[in-house]
């Protein structure tokens, strides 16, 4: 698909700097608020935020058929629900409005409607009625299963023939820059005979990348594999941060509960589709075959490049994982499709996450588990030992898809951790 908007050579009147994660080519949604504006929508450029509310209002975007006051809320998701082909629409014409030999915006418009990005603060951008997490790198899965269960059996028998997941919680997914809280549970150490109550002694980081649903299916319908990126909006950056120790001790029978479910932090930029459009990619060859609901045709994967810093607290942060986007087995378009297959219903701004991105050396590990190996192979940190998080560390995750000159990127998601409460 060819789309005027990811046009390389296109210029903005707005400075951006080199490196920017917001080029012209990206023009990412997100909801802002700053000392004099309540929550509204905006898109990211360069070191501004473009004040989508203030180009409405002032006829900037009309001939569009936007409902009235569908950019001054406190969430995407009206907007989301107009379709992957309205946003594509609004993204054409911002991008039309910010190049440089555009004046229909005169100086008085771009001072009030462009707002430096360091008198803004981002919120999450999405009110979420459900969160999915899937398990689809193929090269984490065999470390964990490695590690737990059999390294010559790493994978279950069904990893091969459909994309696996469990249902998170919704509402404790946070925006880029809050903090979490080390969550407290139950543990069972290794020399116990029976389970204490504590603090996590084993906090991790899981480098994911998440989807945005823009459609809203009835219970009893489905998606297909070939369809389903219709209904696909844009990505995040996801941290699914996890208790290991106490995952370890609840999760079998029924899975991930509260090592999960006590937070996960979010990028506030939602990254289109439609810019990521120039860096689609083959993904890993499937075999065995998959059945026909999850076959698709052509290029489903993405060239995203990913990255994990870790700070402790008063010093520099240090690069722990680089990794790739593209190296996860199973893709969105089949993740959505095995979602629905079944009859379940998705929702509009609904969250779905790749799982742990790993890559095939150490190096590109995707979390400290498997990077300390449970702990056995400790990380060197600006002199510090780190096994998993301690207090007061602060992880730091970014991504881009670089290509021709032009870098698409997704802004920072950081978290910290506090002590537990």
């Amino acid at each position: 698909m060819k789309l005027a908007a990811n046009d390389r050579s296109l210029k903005s009147w707005v400075h951006v700097p080199k490196g920017s994660d917001f080029p012209i080519q990206n023009l990412p949604f997100g909801i802002f608020k700053t000392k004099y504006l309540s929550a509204v929508a905006g898109v990211a450029i360069g070191n501004h935020v473009l004040d989508l509310v203030y180009l409405h209002e002032h006829g900037y975007l009309d001939g569009l058929g936007l409902p009235p006051g569908i950019f001054n809320q406190k969430y995407l998701n009206d907007f989301l629900a107009l379709g992957r082909r309205k946003g594509r629409e609004v993204r054409e014409r911002v991008s039309e409005l910010l190049q440089h030999n555009n004046h229909e915006l005169n100086a008085a418009a771009r001072e009030i409607a462009l707002v430096p990005m360091s008198e803004v603060q981002l919120l999450l951008p999405l009110r979420i009625p459900n969160y999915t997490d899937f398990y689809s790198s193929e090269e984490h899965a065999t470390n964990v299963g490695s590690m737990f269960r059999d390294p010559k059996n790493a994978l279950l028998p069904n990893w091969k023939h459909l994309p696996v997941g469990y249902h998170g919680r919704a509402s404790s997914i946070v925006v880029s820059g809050t903090p979490i809280h080390r969550p407290k549970g139950q543990v069972k150490p290794p020399d116990a005979e029976l389970p204490v109550y504590c603090p996590s002694r084993k906090l991790d980081f899981e480098l994911e990348v998440a989807f945005a649903t823009c459609t809203k299916t009835t219970l009893g319908t489905s998606l297909s594999a070939r369809d389903a990126e219709e209904s696909i909006f844009g990505l995040m950056l996801f941290n699914d941060w996890s208790a290991r120790d106490i995952q370890q001790w609840e999760y079998v029978p029924l899975g991930p509960f509260l090592g999960k479910n006590f937070g996960s932090t979010l990028s506030p930029w939602i990254v289109t589709l439609d810019a990521l459009e120039p860096f689609r990619t083959a993904g890993p060859e499937q075999f065995p075959h998959v059945l026909p609901y999850l076959s698709v045709e052509g290029n489903h994967h993405f060239d995203i490049a990913l990255e994990v810093l870790l700070q402790a607290k008063g010093e520099a942060a240090v690069s722990v994982c680089r990794t790739n986007f593209k190296y996860l087995y199973w893709n969105m378009a089949q993740q959505l499709a095995h979602h629905t297959v079944n009859g379940c219903n998705i929702e509009v701004g609904d969250i779905y996450a790749s799982g742990t991105i790993s890559g095939p050396s150490p190096g590109s590990f995707g979390s400290l588990l498997e990077l300390t190996w449970n702990g056995q192979r400790p990380l060197h940190v600006n002199g510090h030992q780190r096994t998993f998080l301690e207090d007061h560390d602060s992880v730091i995750m970014r991504g881009h898809a670089e290509k021709n000159g032009v870098r698409i990127g997704f802004g920072d998601c950081t978290g910290t951790i506090l002590p537990a409460s």
